[in-house]
This record gives C-alpha cells, structure tokens and sequence, in this order.
C-alpha cells in the first residue's frame, strides 16, 4: 500500500511539472524598475535611482528547455546602468542534457552561479528590478550568500530555479507565485502581486 502511494506521488509531480511546462512563453517583456517596500515612494524613475545606488533584478531568460528564472544584483550608476552585476540562481551544475533530464525525477547536484546567457539581453523575457538602500541590499546579498551556500541540488518539480528565486523575494517580504509556472510567468506574476 505504501509503495502504491509512493508512485502516486510521484507520477502526480511529474504530472504538474510536465503541465507547467506546456504553455509557451510570450515575446519579450518591458523593463519594470520599482522601490522597495521600505524606500520612500518617489514619482520619478531618475530620482529613485539617485536615492538608491543598489539594485536586485528577478529575471528569466529564454532557453532550449523552458527558461531560467534567477536574480541579478548590484550597484547602479548615475545613469541607472549596473555596474558589474552579480547573478545568482539555481541550475543543474552539469551541461549534459541528460543530467538535467534526470534532475526531473531526482535531485542531481547544482549550481547556484552564472549560467550561460543570464546577461545577454536578447535572452531576457521578463524582469522587475527593486531599487534598494544600502541597508537593504546588504541584508539580500547575505541572505543570497547563505543560500547558496546552503544549496546543493536541483530537482525540477520541488526544488527548481523558481523556488530558489522566490525565497529570496520571500526574504525581501514579497508574496511569490507557484514554482510550477514558466520563468517568464512566474516572474512576471511575482511583479504583479507585489506592485499596484
């Protein structure tokens, strides 16, 4: 009886993991730039990122696969252009496809780094950027830190790039979407539900 419920469980993840995957992503989309909850509101975009010089970006790109949700951070310019951003996510740490393939059934080792294309625009399909204080984007950047180094597998259905993004918006105290969602959806739905 057990083992009856074991594969049920296991065949019903796969079923979610293999739903979530079956819609298609949109063209590209806009650029979205907003404060953190604890930054004074300001109307404009120059102001804001005068105020605060640090940033986190959610981000998800293209990929041969479904895509890639992850984070991007660091300091801005004067002009709001970053300055050697950093990029962190969580991805499967072998380039062999079937790794990744099995990393749908059962975890397989990860890496929590760059990965190939997270920086090249025409590769982007969604992003929200928060600018942030000083204080703020310390205190992310040691919670990023800690995760990762924490982090040290992948598992598509429970342990995917999506999840390991949204707890570092949990940490920031946004509300996240299911990891079930293609990156592009999911980062745009965490936008939605943290912005008016």
């Amino acid at each position: 009886m057990n083992l009856g419920k074991g594969r049920l469980s296991v065949m019903i993840l796969v079923a979610c993991a293999m739903a979530s995957c079956q819609t298609e992503d949109k063209p590209p989309q806009p650029r979205f730039t907003s404060s953190s909850k604890s930054s004074p509101a300001t109307t404009a975009a120059a102001k804001t990122v005068t105020a605060n010089r640090y940033f986190i970006e959610f981000r998800s790109r293209y990929a041969l696969s479904y895509g890639h949700t992850y984070v991007v951070f660091g300091r801005l310019d004067k002009s709001g252009s970053p300055i050697n951003p950093e990029v962190a996510g969580l991805a499967p740490a072998s380039h062999d496809p079937s790794d990744y393939v099995l990393g749908h059934f059962v975890p397989v080792p990860a890496t929590t780094g760059w990965t190939d294309g997270d920086l090249e625009e025409q590769y982007r399909s969604a992003s929200w950027r928060v600018l942030l204080t000083q204080d703020e984007y310390n205190d992310v950047v040691a919670f990023i830190r800690k995760q990762q180094a924490a982090s040290k597998t992948w598992e598509a259905t429970v342990n995917n790039c999506n999840a390991w993004t949204g707890e570092i918006a949990r940490h920031m105290g946004y509300k996240i979407p299911g990891i079930w969602l293609r990156p592009q959806q999911f980062i745009t739905q965490l936008r939605e539900m943290n912005t008016a």
